[in-house]
């Protein structure tokens, strides 16, 4: 509908609202007024509080009244949905912006900036657009040139130009053309075969764990980086992205190497800068070859790839013909063997294979009318041309023979070709079906035209140069801001791609084994066939094209690589979780990685140094199969979890198929090279150390911390089943802290200390609370909860913090007591600050709620640790020189006075510190014999500690003692008058205001009524009542303080708190700690004062003291 309510005003003139009231706020259609003009705005009324109905007031009688009128004319500014914003809806600054929709969802007016309505949700979700990377940064350049910006062109790609084919494009490449028919040769058609299903079934459960990952929502670009570490989090997600970004750069000195390897060998072998003069050299000379060229083909690619990226993806479709075209000669060339094999003759000396550069006829003497004269071969293995010169025995006693290297399908040679034929470096490559004379001297043979093996071949070396063929099934979720529908194709396309490949390999695999002789497999560079590309002899209609299809294969190939690699390093580094590589984050204005193209490039170049393809092929592999692992590891956390986010499209993928994946990429790390497979792991963990220790925090609700979750609470089921053996006991504590009216901690050496007991180890809740009303108190609480974090950071303190809010402190700590932890985990023993300021407090309630606070942890069998002076304690940052941490074990409660000190010297503050322990002696106890079994007792504990018995001799009451209890209940018995006066006053002031309150009812009664009351107490008489109690109270008192006597308990108890304060203080004024069995409250709450008065005299004249009571079980034991 395009009906709306306008405000217009009644004369043509625009509405006055009240003072301090927007007039911009509402803006009424341009409709043109009858003098030409379009009026402007029409003014709102903000209300005087927030949540309260506005009314519009005018306050100039002659201002205009403005109207609703209804329009249908269709709405302007929108999709035709009416938009109420008038004087009658209450409109802040705050959500002036923010459309509200209609009188029908009023109810939920006031969540509309926190909860968006459903029809705007979809609107954004529809005009959604998943860009590629890099488009952000091309918006941007857009967006400076204004009216030139071009508008965003939808992803139109399908599954088929967008997955399939780049997926076939990267699988297909450099190893398959130059090294298939080799591995072939050399594992033989069966376990060349394994390696194929092996490797192709890795990828294949891969891509099934990759297409449950990328239906589980829309992926970005950044493919496989984006899906790991969104799945796995930012520690995993950065140490796999690094390793894929590693094997992506050196999968581009890979294609680098096939290219020049092609190159030098088989199309321009005379370009050849090192010349070998000696057989022996070949090797070295190719790849001294290898590294300057490569070198050089390195640095043309990164310019085209600095240069123009657009010409590199226009150039796909061509590279990607040349694949295509070169697998179709191949099938080609094998169909036309079975009717017509090609022309490639293999000479062999005996059975061994012979180099076919040097020579044309493949004989050692030929007639030439009618005379006998020798070849170039004769010329090879002898000292000279002539028939009598001095030859090599072998060459002499064996014959030369020809055969045919492709003898086609029907030949029969699959079944030769069945079997494997690993050899050391320097093996000749020879045949069984021919015979051989051993010939005398071999030391020469190096020297000679033999084809041999250029390394040491085995099956697990062979897995790791096979593996990169099957790498690129990452393409396709690489491309996914450029799919239509992602979800759909990049599962479908991916697997159809990994199938069509698979396809290919194994029945390369069986078809160059039935096709070709077993020496011309095993021949790696072609020498038997005049340095023709092996896989080049069976194609149709030239070897040629194969040759040129796999060289602009690779350059293709190394293109991608070089162009993807520094794109994921990008968005690596723009995810700051690397703090390292954020430099590698900047590009060019329209977003191209600069930086990381150069980095891209150096790291290649590393590969090109080493310059073989064969050693540069098991890298590559590990950084790919620690990716995989990680992507199969993602699928099934997630899928085990059962995590509500996980619902992926795709449906056909099991955790047991996953794990198969995983087990399957592990294994294959270690068979390809099991050393390449430790550094790659060590890369990682490096790697992932270091975002853990440095990287910037990151939450994407990962799998690894919903698996964290999962074991946390299997491990909090598990504590719970029983309480903590006593070798396993160890103070989990509760730190009670107070923070200042501004939220601020304001004993941070709490939790000095607390670090200092703990070193990391155990439960840590730092509780605190605030007074007051949830809803009233929650910004505060926010705030305390954020500096006691920020202050727990600072004393690096591990633990957790919990801010309670409470309409009373008292049931806020008794609260906190009872319910802080979780199941098993739960805090043992409470530590707090001493009260220091409770004698000047005006409030009883500071020290009421001490004492309290020790009732209830004694009640609820919890240990308790009082820190007075806790603001003398030391930092993390101090190092306590020589002294003593002193133990005071006057009554046994758990052995927690012991244990203290032992966790204390655990760490560096306290470690030069000694432990003493100190107990009392009665009168009637043995000194000496206790002295030995604490001793005794000590060694069994196997704490180190100096042991003294100190003697307490039953001493007269002094009358120091009674004067100190005197003025102790004399002071608490004016206290209590004082409190009880207020108390009294209170009372009395809301007396008057009740009766001032009674007195108007009346009088407004007897106004309206026939009868009228009369006040028989009046103000003066109640004030003369009162100031003549007061007195007389006050003259009672006065006499009760002057006559009373102290209570004998209480002298008792101040002989006690007086005597054994001597004797600490004799003994431990100069210690750095002193612990301190901790009295227990009276249990006639009468005398809580005392109580508190009884522990200062305890605690006089002594620095760092911990008042230690234990919670009623043993915590520390003589037995292993």
């Amino acid at each position: 509908m395009g009906e709306r309510f306008v405000v217009v005003p009644v004369d043509g003139r625009v509405g006055v609202a009240g003072e301090g009231e927007h007039s911009d706020a509402v803006v009424a259609d341009p409709a043109p007024d009858p003098g030409g003009s379009s009026s402007s705005s029409a003014g709102t009324v903000e209300g005087k509080e927030a949540g309260e109905d506005s009314v519009f007031e005018l306050q100039d009688p002659n201002a205009v009244v403005p109207i609703l009128e209804y329009n249908r004319e269709p709405n302007k500014y929108g999709d035709g949905v009416p938009k109420e914003n008038s004087p009658f809806i209450n409109n802040t600054d705050n959500d002036k912006g923010n459309s509200y929709d209609g009188t029908n969802m009023a109810l939920f007016e006031e969540e509309m900036d926190s909860n968006p309505m459903v029809s705007s949700l979809l609107n954004k979700l529809a005009n959604y657009t998943n860009l590629t990377q890099g488009a952000q940064e091309h918006e941007e350049a857009d967006d400076d040139e204004g009216p030139k910006k071009k508008a965003v062109k939808s992803p139109q790609m399908g599954t088929f130009m967008g997955v399939y084919l780049p997926c076939l494009q990267n699988i297909l490449g450099v190893i398959l053309f130059l090294r298939l028919t080799w591995i072939v040769g050399t594992a033989g058609i069966l376990e060349s075969l394994a390696i194929v299903v092996l490797c192709c079934s890795c990828t294949m459960l891969t891509a099934i764990s990759m297409s449950a990952i990328a239906t589980n929502g829309v992926v970005p670009a950044g493919g496989s980086y984006y899906m790991i570490s969104r799945s796995l989090g930012p520690e995993f997600g950065g140490a796999v992205g690094l390793c894929f970004y590693l094997g992506t750069t050196f999968a581009g000195s890979m294609y680098i190497l096939g290219t020049i390897e092609i190159l030098l060998t088989y199309i321009v072998p005379k370009a050849a800068i090192f010349v070998a003069t000696k057989k022996e050299d070949e090797v070295d000379a190719l790849l001294n070859n290898m590294r300057v060229y490569g070198t050089c083909c390195l640095v043309l690619m990164s310019l085209v790839v600095f240069v123009g990226v657009k010409y590199v993806n226009k150039l796909a479709l061509v590279f990607l013909a040349c694949v295509i075209l070169s697998i179709l000669a191949i099938y080609a060339g094998v169909i036309k063997t079975i009717f017509e094999p090609p022309d490639f003759p293999v000479c062999m000396l005996g059975n061994r294979t012979l180099q076919n550069h040097n020579f044309d006829s493949c004989l050692k003497t030929e007639i030439i009318d009618n005379v006998t004269v020798t070849t170039k071969l004769w010329e090879l293995f002898c000292n000279g041309p002539d028939l009598n010169a001095t030859c090599n025995d072998y060459f002499t006693n064996n014959n030369v023979t020809l055969i045919q290297g492709i003898p086609g399908l029907k030949s029969g040679v699959i079944t030769d070709n069945m079997w494997s034929d690993y050899g050391p470096l320097g093996m000749k490559v020879e045949t069984k079906d021919l015979e051989s004379i051993s010939g005398g001297d071999t030391s020469r043979d190096i020297y000679m035209p033999y084809v041999v093996n250029d390394i040491t071949s085995f099956f697990t070396l062979l897995v790791g140069i096979y593996f990169p063929s099957v790498t690129g099934i990452m393409a396709g979720s690489n491309r996914s801001g450029d799919l239509r529908d992602a979800q759909k194709s990049i599962p479908i396309g991916t697997i159809l791609a990994i199938a069509t490949t698979s396809f290919i390999y194994v029945t390369c695999v069986v078809l160059f084994g039935a096709s070709i002789e077993g020496v011309l497999l095993r021949d790696k560079f072609g020498d038997s066939v005049k340095g023709n590309l092996v896989i080049g002899t069976l194609s149709w209609p030239s070897p040629w094209v194969i040759v040129i299809g796999s060289f602009f294969s690779c350059c293709g190939a190394g293109l991608q690589s070089l162009t993807g690699a520094p794109r994921l390093l990008q968005a690596i580094a723009r995810d700051g979780i690397v703090p390292f590589l954020q430099v590698f984050g900047h590009g060019k204005a329209n977003g191209e990685p600069t930086w990381a193209l150069l980095l891209t490039g150096g790291i290649c170049e590393i590969g090109i140094l080493i310059a073989s393809l064969d050693a540069v092929a098991p890298i590559l592999s590990m950084f790919f199969l620690m990716c995989y692992l990680f992507v199969n590891l993602a699928c099934a956390v997630q899928t085990l979890l059962r995590t509500p986010n996980w619902r992926p499209r795709f449906k056909y993928y099991h955790w047991a198929l996953s794990f198969l994946g995983m087990s399957l990429c592990l294994a294959l790390m270690f068979i390809s090279s099991w050393y390449y497979a430790i550094v790659a792991m060590v890369i990682a963990g490096c790697i992932y150390k270091y975002i853990e220790y440095r990287g910037a925090e990151k939450e994407w609700g990962d799998g690894i911390r919903g698996l964290s979750l999962n074991a946390a609470r299997y491990a909090l089921i598990r504590l719970e089943e029983a309480p903590p053996h006593t070798k396993n006991w160890r103070p989990q504590l509760l730190v009670l802290l107070n923070v200042d009216s501004d939220q601020g901690v304001k004993h941070p050496r709490l939790l000095s200390f607390t670090t200092q007991l703990k070193a990391g180890k155990g439960l840590t809740i730092v509780g605190n609370v605030l007074e007051g009303t949830y809803l009233t108190k929650d910004a505060e609480a926010k705030k305390a909860e954020q500096n006691i974090k920020s202050a727990m950071s600072a004393e690096r303190t591990k633990g957790f913090c919990h801010v309670v809010v409470s309409s009373n402190l008292r049931d806020g700590f008794s609260h906190l007591i009872q319910s802080a932890g979780l199941g098993g985990m739960k805090h043992n023993s409470v530590l707090m600050a001493w009260p220091g300021t409770w004698r000047q407090s005006n409030d009883p309630q500071s020290w009421k709620n001490f004492i309290e606070t020790v009732r209830e942890t004694t009640a609820a069998h919890q240990a308790l640790l009082v820190a007075k002076n806790v603001d003398s304690f030391p930092t993390n940052q101090d190092r306590l020189g020589e002294g003593t941490i002193d133990v005071w074990w006057v009554v046994h409660d758990g052995g927690l006075l012991m244990l203290l000190p032992f966790l204390l010297r655990q760490h560096k503050v306290w470690r030069k510190c000694k432990m003493r322990i100190f107990t009392v002696a009665q009168m009637d106890d043995n000194s000496i014999q206790m002295k030995k079994d604490l001793q005794m007792f000590l060694y069994h504990l196997r704490l180190d500690a100096e042991v003294e018995v100190v003697e307490m001799h039953d001493n007269d009451i002094s009358a120091f003692t009674y004067e100190k209890t005197l003025v102790m209940e004399q002071r608490s018995q004016m206290l209590k008058q004082m409190q009880l006066s207020r108390t009294e006053r209170e009372r009395e002031a809301q007396l008057i205001h009740d009766r001032n309150t009674a007195s108007h009812a009346i009088n407004d009664k007897a106004e309206t009524g026939p009868d009228r009351v009369h006040m028989t107490w009046t103000k003066e008489k109640l004030f003369m009542e009162r100031n003549r109690n007061r007195e007389c109270n006050a003259n009672v008192a006065a006499r009760d303080l002057f006559n009373m006597k102290p209570n004998q308990s209480n002298v008792r108890r101040m002989h006690t708190a007086i005597k054994l304060n001597e004797v600490v203080v004799n003994k431990s004024q100069g210690a750095h700690l002193v612990l301190l069995n901790m009295p227990g409250p009276p249990k006639n709450r009468g005398g809580d004062e005392n109580y508190m008065e009884f522990l200062e005299v305890l605690l006089e004249g002594l620095n760092r003291v911990l008042l230690v009571r234990g919670g009623g079980r043993e915590v520390i034991t003589i037995y292993s």
